[in-house]
């Protein structure tokens, strides 16, 4: 075994792989850039190198580096983790050649394994079924369309270097597989430097689930069971689960069986996966084989008790497995969200900034150690006042529930979700909570195009529907009454002008564009000690009880007996009064007055926010990398202005009128924040 590895990752996966090292009395190694100087991650190792500048194309991507690390630290081994060089052919090979041990398989598997059309070939080698398509590369767009009548539409057009829902396009028709293959091979060769471009079947409904497989050095391989991984947006997960809730047993045995048979092919020597497309009759054909460990990776942890990283440090150093396939458990159900620092609500927009609050619900299970389940996980690289740098990618944390069936461990994650506190920056928490209110996802009803179906022109505050939305109104007058106790209790009051607190209140339900809704609540038998207050509004009865505390965050406690958690806000917005409750996914903001305070607010006139029609404003914090128009050009609807680089996303930002540019307010390479002006217009 291993006495010192070094972790050539960052953020909530070396912060993981670290933890497992531990657990085997591994020395750690972390490399950090500039801008992960005082990251989470560096903090858990032992010892940590410095391998340059914020942009992962300057450190996390400079093999020399890292390997000059593990040479000056003494490290035997490196963890690639996920992203970054983790299915790098070179570096692997590289790794290899220095006398270092790569924890991921040999660099031959994966350069197999990594080139799309080559491992199309493999596969159907080693007969797993593979979609019906053309699996050379395509010379012209000409011949594209031929080859895709053949197959028969729909079709889609891939890059062979793709990844990440690059280089992919589905055509339903000669024009558009034509425009399709042009487009694929552009943004192939720009994105990749590899413009081979091959098209296939596309499979109607779609369902994407994936086999984890694991092989070790002695030519065994196992296969750890299924994960769903068909709730996407623009072909990224968002939501996974394992074990699947549509595939049978049969079809269970049958994809692991083949995704056994092309690790074998390989020699595959660690954990990977190989993914499946499934259709609704539960046909399956192979997509890929990633050569690495998943972001994903937890929920199979949950199901099986196995510690994946473990397997893959012992597999490294030589050992066997010590399971074979009949050890093999499924006890339960794990579903995991990608807890993501971007706006759900403009449009899933990078938000990078300080956390200024960062307070994940109480852990009961943890990474790297299985004899807790059934409970909940929080993996993730930040800390309660760290920075969300625009370098990389947007994932903060992962929030990982095991239960008994799929309906707790549903339950679970909605009231994970409902206390997972987040400030500082935007998160996609009310999306999340969305989607596992949906009927559709509790029913297990869904494909890889349900969120483009469900929310395809966005996710809305309106989509977030409350099963008892007078619940939050008498939960801001708790609130609020609970913080009128505290004034009533200030000593050295004059007697007989003590503030005393009533029982009548209204609460103002902020709307858009000054559109507030007036709502009579009632708060009666207040008892400071327990917390527990009567709350009476539009003919309901709520009975709340909650040792909540002024300050804080999280509000636990019952309603008519039923446990609740909820988040709570004071002096949101401009307005030191306004009271934000979340729950659910749904933000209620109020303003609790007395009925004679409400009488006088409802005479305040509205004031409209100032017009910025002239202004193209940034939409999100990020570096500005280019400013295309400048002072006199006349610009027309349309046309491009400025783009904005965050976490790995150029953003390009249009005119949405024509006009004249009376001034550039902001330069090149300038960081922006939120809705900071950037030209204005005459």
């Amino acid at each position: 075994m291993f006495d010192k590895i070094l972790i050539a990752n960052r953020g909530e996966i070396a912060c993981r792989v670290t933890k497992t090292a531990r657990k085997l009395g591994i020395k750690t190694v972390a490399v950090y850039s500039d801008a992960d100087r005082d990251a989470r991650h560096v903090q858990l190792a032992d010892e940590a190198v410095h391998i340059g500048a914020a942009p992962s194309r300057e450190s996390y991507l400079q093999m020399d580096r890292i390997i000059a690390a593990c040479k000056s630290t003494g490290a035997q081994a490196v963890h690639p983790g996920y992203g970054f060089l983790s299915e790098n052919e070179e570096f692997a090979r590289r790794v290899e050649e220095e006398g270092i041990v790569f924890i991921g398989p040999k660099h031959g598997a994966i350069a197999a394994m990594g080139d799309k059309i080559a491992s199309k070939k493999l596969a159907k080698e080693a007969k797993v079924n593979t979609i019906p398509g053309w699996n050379d590369a395509i010379e012209s767009a000409e011949r594209a369309v031929e080859i895709a009548r053949d197959i028969g539409y729909p079709v889609m057009i891939k890059a062979s270097a793709g990844g990440g829902g690059k280089g992919l396009r589905v055509a339903f028709n000669d024009k558009e597989a034509l425009e399709g293959f042009t487009s694929c091979r552009n943004e192939a060769r720009n994105s990749f430097g590899d413009d081979r471009v091959f098209i296939e079947k596309f499979v109607e409904q779609p369902r994407h689930i994936e086999i984890q497989v694991l092989g070790d050095a002695h030519g065994n391989v196992v296969f750890l069971n299924e994960r769903e991984c068909s709730i996407q947006r623009r072909h990224q997960k968002v939501i996974e689960e394992a074990p699947s809730p549509f595939i049978t047993d049969a079809t269970r045995q049958a994809m692991g069986a083949q995704a056994v048979a092309l690790a074998k092919a390989v020699n595959y020597q660690s954990a990977g996966t190989v993914e499946f497309v499934v259709g609704k009759d539960q046909d399956f054909y192979f997509l890929e084989m990633n050569t690495r460990l998943q972001v994903e990776h937890p929920v199979t942890e949950c199901i099986t008790g196995l510690d994946l990283v473990e397997l893959m440090i012992r597999v490294a150093a030589g050992e066997k497995l010590p399971i074979t396939q009949a050890d093999v458990k499924r006890e339960g159900w794990a579903i995991e969200c990608r807890i993501n620092a971007e706006d759900p609500f403009r449009n899933f927009l990078p938000s990078t900034g300080r956390l200024v609050r960062f307070q994940p619900p109480k852990e009961s299970m943890w990474a790297a150690d299985t004899g807790h389940l059934h409970g909940v996980r929080v993996d993730t690289g930040v800390v309660d006042g760290g920075e969300i740098p625009m370098y990389y990618d947007s994932m903060i944390a992962k929030l990982i529930v095991h239960g008994r069936d799929r309906a707790e461990a549903i339950g679970k994650m909605r009231e994970a979700l409902d206390g997972f506190v987040i400030r500082g920056i935007s998160s996609n928490v009310p999306f999340q909570a969305a989607l596992l209110a949906h009927p559709k996802f509790v029913a297990g009803d869904f494909n890889t195009g349900f969120i483009a179906e469900h929310y395809g022109k966005g996710f809305r505050a309106e989509d977030v529907q409350h099963a008892d939305p007078d619940f939050l109104v008498a939960l801001a007058a708790w609130v609020n009454r609970r913080a009128l106790q505290r004034s009533a209790g200030i000593s050295g009051q004059m007697r007989g002008h003590e503030f005393r607190v009533g029982e009548d209140f209204v609460a103002v339900v902020q709307g858009e564009a000054g559109a507030d809704r007036r709502q009579p609540v009632k708060v009666a038998d207040y008892r400071s000690e327990s917390g527990s207050s009567v709350v009476e509004t539009a003919g309901k009865r709520y009975e709340i009880c909650s040792g909540w505390h002024l300050g804080g965050a999280r509000i636990r406690g019952t309603v008519n007996g039923q446990p609740f958690t909820a988040q709570v806000e004071r002096g949101v917005g401009k307005n030191p009064l306004a009271i934000a409750v979340s729950h659910q996914g749904t933000r209620l903001v109020a303003l609790v007055f007395t009925p004679r305070t409400a009488e006088l607010h409802a005479l305040m006139p509205y004031k409209a926010p100032p017009d910025m029609s002239r202004y193209v404003l940034s939409p999100m914090p990020g570096l500005l990398v280019e400013v295309a128009v400048q002072p006199g050009q006349k610009v027309q609807a349309g046309e491009r202005v400025a783009v904005i680089e965050a976490m790995k996303m150029e953003n390009v930002l249009f005119a949405a009128a024509d006009g004249v540019v009376a001034k550039v307010l902001a330069g090149k390479g300038e960081s922006l924040a939120v809705d900071q002006p950037i030209v204005e217009f005459a």
